[in-house]
Parts: structure tokens; sequence; C-alpha cells
């Protein structure tokens, strides 16, 4: 039987502005399929502009079948956007990880934490006037939480931000979300966690 895969996350996870094909979910299937492992197409719940609530509850309205072999979680961007604390982020984000330790049988290895890439090099940043150190320091302290509560509960964690940080050239058309050559490089640090995950 193929592993089911199931990606939690916000329009870093649907991948927009780029090709169905070009998102990094998409992209991990494909090369785990290369290393032999049989894997299911990802079921990707996501839309742009969610933040950490609006994900739970896009997971409630969702058709779920767990259990699943690989879950990736990656969500924040938009709470840091709007705004939102760190202490409200981490309430929420913890919900969402035991949900997904859930989803993949209570088996929290199968978790894959992603980190939150820095949107504030972007040429959309610059355009809006935004303060990159700014935005950089409140996404450093989301992912420290992130990295955190992963830890804590045993999940995986992927620390990407430092690639869109080191690649802000590699966006989409709409100047902001990354592009499918940037999702790559993601897949390219990604792939060895999750197929520790599966294997």
């Amino acid at each position: 039987m193929p592993l089911h895969y199931l990606a939690l996350g916000d329009s870093y996870t649907i991948g927009e502005a780029v090709p169905a094909a070009g998102r990094w979910p998409a992209q991990l299937v494909r090369q785990l399929r290369t290393r032999g492992v049989v894997i299911d197409e990802p079921q990707i719940i996501a839309v742009t502009g969610w933040t950490t609530d609006e994900l739970s509850a896009g997971m409630d309205a969702a058709a779920l079948s767990p259990p699943y072999d690989l879950v990736t979680l990656l969500i924040g961007v938009n709470n840091q956007y709007r705004g939102r604390t760190a202490g409200e982020y981490r309430t929420q984000f913890t919900g969402l990880l035991h949900r997904a330790i859930a989803l993949a049988g209570d088996r929290a290895s199968h978790v894959v934490v992603v980190s939150i890439p820095d949107w504030g090099v972007t040429r959309f940043a610059r355009e809006q006037g935004r303060d990159a150190t700014q935005v950089a320091q409140a996404l450093d302290a989301y992912n420290a939480i992130a990295r955190d509560e992963a830890g804590r509960a045993d999940a995986r964690w992927v620390d990407i931000t430092p690639i869109s940080r080191r690649h802000p050239e590699q966006v989409a058309h709409d100047g902001l979300h990354p592009s499918a050559e940037q999702y790559a490089l993601w897949t390219e640090a990604i792939l060895p966690v999750a197929a520790a995950a599966v294997e």
C-alpha cells in the first residue's frame, strides 16, 4: 500500500503563484519516489492567507483519513503579518502540532515541522516599505517557538528560513511568494528528514 501524506499550511504549502507541480509538497513526493518510497500524491490542506486558527478551522472542515504516514506543518507567517502575539502563536501552534501528531497515528516522529520563510527580504516587502529587520526578528521569535514545541513533542524540524534569506531573488511573479526553484531548495533540505520519518 502506498504511504499517505498530509501537508498542512498556508500559501507556502499550497504554492501560491507557482504551478501545482512546483509546490514543495509535490516536489517532495517526487523526490521520495526516486528513493524508492511508494507514496501517494499529497493531500494538501492550505489556503493563502491562513493563520493558525484558520488552518485549524480548515482541518475541521476537511475530509481527513488518518492515520497518515507523513504530516508536514508550516504555519504562522500570516499571524506575524497581522501583528498577532507570539504567546497566541505558541498556544495555537501547539494545538495544531498535537492534532498533526494524532493524524499521524500518534507517531510524533512522522510529523515534520517546517520553519517560516522570511518574506521581509522580498521585493514585495521593499515595495511596501516594510522594515526587513523587524520582520526578521518577529519571524525568528515565531520560529523559535515552533522549533521548541516540535522538540518537546518529539516531532521533526527543518529550518528553511536561511534558504529564503539567501535567495531573495527566487520569487514568483508576485514578488512575494517563493518560486518553484526556491521550493526545490526547500525540498532538498526537507527530503532527508521526511525520508527518515517514513523509512
